[in-house]
């Protein structure tokens, strides 16, 4: 199998390297890619702002937010939040040990 995919944005022909088992990802974003191009491209012939490089930066920065934000899911903050619970754990341990060990060194 080819380690290039033709694909198509805004009605322009690119070829792109791919690997094979990669393929159906690349498409799925070429496809997410060329709807938010053609979404944003007829926000700003509409508002007539700016060119289609301006476009493409707008798209791309929208698109890098939302991968960022994705990032903050919940299971992000479930982890966080554990961690925070095994810190809280751990020093209620050490507070245990060193009350335990102050108790112990007036025996001695």
């Amino acid at each position: 199998m080819s380690k290039t995919l033709d694909i198509k944005l805004l009605g322009k022909d690119y070829r792109v390297a791919c690997e094979p088992e990669q393929r159906d990802r690349l498409e799925a974003a070429v496809a997410l890619l060329d709807a938010k191009l053609k979404e944003a491209g007829e926000k700003s012939a509409t508002n007539a702002r700016g060119s289609g490089e301006r476009v493409a930066v707008m798209v791309a920065l929208n698109l890098a937010h939302e991968l960022l934000a994705a990032n903050d899911t919940p299971a992000h903050v479930a982890a966080a939040l554990e961690s925070e619970t095994i810190q809280r754990r751990i020093d209620s341990i050490e507070a245990k040990l060193d009350a335990s060990l102050a108790q112990h060194s007036q025996l001695f």
